[in-house]
């Protein structure tokens, strides 16, 4: 009994000395082999791995994969106008010299951020400085963006990184500047406001008057045409009456009676005082009255 139980004691001990030996690196970490704290090997290979037992071995992993550093703080950058810009920034980075990155940063991912940032906002600072606000928010934004990577390439090397790529997330004007800036966008928003009133006001009215012009022309013309037709129309007449009147004097005589009736007698109200045997009533009276 002793003698099974000193095997499963022997076997456990093998067991625990096997897992202290044997580790797994990811694909998507290195892993650095530390001897008595001095770096030994930098495993980049992923798969089962061999080590001595601590404290003479022991292992760091560090993680591959790009990483996101973005702007901690936002400073104000003046522009070549000295015109104050406050820019939101992010820069992708990735291990690729672990012994230069453990030995300038250790393997923690945080003190290598610390120390970037700086860098990469003097990167910022002495590309914007040579720019117009115009060329950092428009023409140039993508220019400002590859001229700081190139900048950031040989300081990244010295941390043992790469920087994959950098990105200005938003340009804005200082706090300062910003409510006076505001104040000359809505003056000028107001002034192409008023002018584009008064362009529409005087745009109205043109057409307005050039629409009275042509009322008055159409007006005229109808008029022009009216009488005309009315003076041809009158001619007909006369020339019809005359026909008429030529043919039988005494219809003429009556009719031109009935025209005086109708013009004295216009209204019900109408009174005359004359003498009923007078010529004026003779069509009256029928004939031989």
């Amino acid at each position: 009994m002793n003698r099974i139980a000193a095997f499963l004691a022997a076997g456990l001990v093998v067991l625990m000395l096997a897992s202290s030996m044997l580790f797994i690196v990811d694909q998507r970490q290195f892993a650095a082999v530390y001897a008595l704290g001095e770096i030994k090997e930098v495993i980049t290979e992923p798969g089962l791995k061999f080590k001595l037992p601590p404290p003479l071995q022991n292992v760091v992993m560090l993680d591959r994969r790009v990483q996101t550093l973005d702007s901690p703080e936002s400073r104000p950058i003046f522009t070549a106008e000295k015109k104050s810009l406050v820019i939101d920034w992010l820069i992708k980075w990735r291990i690729t010299e672990p012994r230069q990155f453990i030995r300038n940063s250790g393997t923690d991912m945080r003190n290598v951020e610390n120390r970037l940032a700086p860098v990469v906002q003097a990167a910022f600072n002495e590309e914007v400085t040579k720019r117009t606000v115009i060329a950092v928010l428009a023409t140039e934004r993508e220019k400002v963006m590859q001229d700081v990577r190139k900048r950031l390439a040989d300081e990244a090397k010295q941390f043992g990184i790469e920087v994959v790529d950098v990105r200005i997330k938003r340009v804005d004007f200082a706090s300062s500047i910003t409510e006076s800036v505001y104040r000359r966008m809505d003056s000028e928003r107001k002034r192409v406001a008023a002018e584009a009133r008064s362009t529409g006001i005087a745009e109205g009215e043109k057409i307005k008057a050039d629409a009275d012009r042509q009322r008055e022309i159409i007006v005229a013309e109808a008029y022009r045409d009216a009488q005309k037709i009315k003076g041809e129309g009158d001619a007909k007449a006369s020339a019809l009456y005359a026909e008429a009147f030529g043919r039988d004097a005494q219809f003429a005589q009556f009719y031109r009676s009935l025209e005086a009736y109708r013009a004295s007698f216009s209204k019900k109200s109408d009174v005359m005082v004359v003498d009923p045997s007078s010529d004026f009533f003779k069509a009256m009276r029928g004939p031989g009255k």
